[in-house]
């Protein structure tokens, strides 16, 4: 008799270590049974503190926005548009009309984005308040460089208004150096 009894406590720890291990598994339960146990915290987001320091990453902000604006510019509107690329008949035409129409998109998102970082100080929000209705006029440029449509006119509206933007942010204490967006920067926005 001693057999059946060794082999019922075999097959009855091990059958307590199967549940055992299927329950600590969490095999039963769901994600919103966790959710309720375990309170939500945000997760905190670094804030300045002082006004001087809010101004500061105003500044920053704006200098990196309108830098890639005018990286752009220059790179893919400007460049091209002086090199003769936008003209019909050259070689690339295509190529260089659409990619200038994608830079214009990214030009006119950026310096929309540094017009509202530069109100986060005042000295440069005072600077860039007169240039928010020449930021605005760029928002159909692009679909005209895209198309072919006043090409030196849509060229020289984003290189005039880069000038502007640099030299509002020189006035303000800002000074806007270009940065060449990458491929990738400029085709996701």
């Amino acid at each position: 008799m001693p057999v059946p009894i060794r082999r019922l406590i075999v097959a009855l720890a091990l059958s307590c270590a199967l549940l055992a291990g299927a329950t600590a598994c969490g095999s039963g339960g769901t994600t919103e049974d966790t959710a309720v146990a375990m309170p939500a915290t945000p997760t905190p987001t670094p804030t300045p503190t002082s006004s001087a320091e809010k101004q500061k990453f105003a500044k920053s902000r704006f200098v990196a926005n309108a830098g890639l604006a005018a990286g752009a510019t220059y790179e893919w509107i400007v460049k091209p548009w002086k090199d003769g690329k936008f003209k019909k008949g050259a070689e690339g035409r295509k190529l260089a009309l659409v990619t200038a129409g994608l830079a214009g998109g990214f030009v006119y998102n950026r310096l929309k984005a540094a017009a509202k970082n530069a109100k986060g100080d005042p000295t440069l929000s005072k600077a860039i308040a007169p240039l928010t209705a020449d930021i605005d006029a760029l928002k159909d440029q692009p679909s005209k460089l895209r198309n072919g449509d006043s090409i030196d006119a849509a060229a020289s509206s984003f290189e005039d208004v880069i000038n502007k933007v640099k030299d509002a942010g020189k006035s303000a204490g800002a000074e806007v150096k270009d940065q060449v967006p990458s491929a990738s920067q400029l085709t996701g926005g």
